[in-house]
């Protein structure tokens, strides 16, 4: 059973929707991914939504571009963690999906990430499952470990060769 739901608006999304799903299978977390517009086909969207708790997801990543109201929909109904991947886009670059998903009134909170973080917004839903989950909390830490690896790991190469040889 998904503990995570991934739904974009637009297949455009996939490139950053794809990088939430791809951290989430690293740190062996299942997922559904969908893609439904809010606005084309409402229906569908509202049975989406009013059915994900039943199908065991836990947390919805939802991303959206310009008006973007797929996130905020979800979280007006479904009852669980919902993050918003808030997308570039050509005419604001993407101040308009920031905006939109950010400011959703009181009592339907939306969190959100940076305009195109879908690896964060996979990495968020990871902490907030591996609130009840220590098997899950260890994978996150050793996560967190080969990152701080491979920092120091190219700060040695730096310090070998020089700024004007690194590569």
């Amino acid at each position: 059973m998904a503990k995570v739901g991934i739904v974009m608006g637009s297949d455009s999304d996939m490139p950053i929707m794809s990088k939430a799903a791809d951290i989430l299978e690293e740190l062996g977390i299942s997922y559904e991914m969908t893609i439904i517009s809010a606005h084309r086909e409402p229906d569908v969207f509202f049975e989406y939504a009013k059915t994900a708790e039943e199908k065991g997801f836990k947390v919805i990543i939802a991303g959206a571009g310009m008006a973007a109201h797929l996130p905020g929909m979800c979280a007006a109904i479904f009852p669980m963690p919902v993050i918003g991947i808030p997308m570039h886009t050509t005419s604001l670059g993407g101040r308009d999906s920031l905006y939109s998903i950010v400011q959703m009134p009181s009592g339907i909170p939306v969190a959100t990430v940076a305009i195109n973080g879908g690896m964060n917004a996979g990495l968020l839903a990871a902490k907030i499952l591996a609130t009840s989950d220590a098997e899950l909390l260890g994978r996150l830490k050793a996560y967190s470990e080969k990152m701080k690896e491979s920092v120091q790991a190219k700060d040695q190469k730096l310090q070998e060769v020089g700024y004007k040889n690194y590569k």
